[in-house]
């Protein structure tokens, strides 16, 4: 209870819940420097097309846009660089055999601060076939549609 009111979510992934399908979560740390905490705070974080790799024995995230600082100037990184994530190496471990073994992927989900650390939620996901796709949204106008009828009567 106590930890989810010292969480402040700052972005979520929404296209990873509909392209896949959220078999794990994790927490990563997120080393960030200066100026992007700062954007980060701000909520100029963009989810949307990211990815994780493995090299090395370390998790990157990919693809992940960070905006830079309008009071940043020579400080300011590259929007789209690698972020490297802070986990422990047995988890990685973990996360590197599954997606080379299974097929999974690894997503990153939501970006949030937990006692003043940037904190990123990652997903193990297995894509989702097309009809997957229709399935889900199916049963979401049903289930909107019977909201709908409740609160009408």
């Amino acid at each position: 209870m106590k930890k989810e009111a010292e969480r402040t979510a700052v972005a979520r992934n929404k296209k990873a819940y509909h392209d896949y399908f959220v078999i794990e979560t994790f927490e990563a740390g997120l080393e960030l420097f200066g100026t992007e905490v700062k954007s980060v705070r701000a909520g100029r974080v963009n989810l949307k097309d990211s990815w994780c790799s493995i090299k090395n024995g370390e998790i990157f995230a990919n693809g992940m846009h960070v905006s830079p600082y309008e009071q940043g100037n020579i400080f300011n990184r590259d929007p789209m660089r690698p972020k490297r994530l802070l986990m422990h190496k047995r988890e990685i471990n973990r996360l590197f055999g599954l997606t080379k073994q299974q097929g999974y992927a690894i997503i990153p989900l939501s970006v949030y601060f937990v006692r003043g650390r940037a904190k990123l939620e990652i997903g193990l996901c297995k894509g989702k076939k097309l009809y997957d796709k229709r399935e889900d949204a199916a049963k979401k106008a049903a289930a909107r549609d019977i909201e709908r009828s409740l609160s009408s009567h």
